[in-house]
């Protein structure tokens, strides 16, 4: 498998707080890639960083063999980097198909907007990604009619619409029931046939179900890395993370 994203000595300085401290991290294509680590560890900023939504203070950011350190998140998303945060950014007034199908017209040319050719030509791909997202029976209903676990369903829907090579999970589970954060899950699973994904999650139990490699962060700088297996029996990750999670 290639190297899909690389991360080569990221810092990240808000004033005078040091976020991020020299943070290398390699995500090959086709894997399942989580950040794991006590609270203001670093996580989001990263994640941000890799997305854009930061600037790193010093470091590089690559993406398929392409220097996207300074890249805007647009540039990113041309690209084929998707993210979807921890706070849901579904449009409720919306129907939950017509949420789906603004995501996947905005890969679209301008010409096929005007001409509104877009919306019978894509209403199969846009029905099957509802389907995928178990939310096929619900299209027509508002998108802010969905519980919180399924709104998170629809956005991650959303986020792979535009057939992303990476796509960035903060938090997805946040605030979903135990049941449905082992259906979202089930649901991830078959996506590491399109795409990588890099996630951040405090679930522990959900993350390692998931991911094919950790890497841990504690205080701004990696920790660890490696196998789920690997990062279970790492003694200092055992020394530093079980006691400040």
């Amino acid at each position: 498998m290639s190297e899909l994203l690389e991360v080569r000595g990221v810092t990240k300085r808000f004033g005078t707080l040091q976020a991020l401290g020299g943070v290398d991290v390699t995500v090959r294509a086709g894997t399942f890639h989580g950040l794991i680590g006590p609270n203001g560890s670093g996580k989001s900023t990263l994640l941000k960083a890799i997305a854009g939504a930061h600037l790193p203070t010093s470091g590089t950011v690559s993406f398929g063999g392409t220097d996207i350190t300074n890249a805007t998140p647009y540039e990113r998303s041309r690209l084929g980097m998707s993210l979807k945060f921890q706070i849901t950014a579904v449009l409720n007034e919306l129907s939950v198909y017509d949420n789906v199908l603004l995501a996947l017209q905005a890969k679209e040319g301008v010409w096929s907007l005007i001409r509104s050719r877009t919306r019978a030509a894509l209403r199969e791909e846009t029905m099957h990604a509802l389907e995928r997202f178990r939310l096929a029976d619900r299209a027509d209903e508002l998108a802010g009619q969905l519980s919180h676990g399924e709104q998170q369903w629809l956005e991650i829907a959303m986020a792979l619409a535009p057939k992303p090579q990476l796509l960035l999970l903060d938090e997805p589970t946040g605030g979903m029931s135990p049941e449905e954060r082992r259906v979202t899950g089930e649901l991830l699973m078959p996506i590491k046939k399109e795409c990588a994904l890099v996630i951040v999650e405090h679930d522990l139990d959900f993350i390692r179900d998931i991911c094919d490699v950790l890497t841990v962060l504690d205080q701004g700088k990696v920790l660890d890395t490696g196998t789920v297996d690997q990062i279970q029996h790492s003694e200092k990750v055992q020394q530093v993370y079980t006691t400040r999670v």
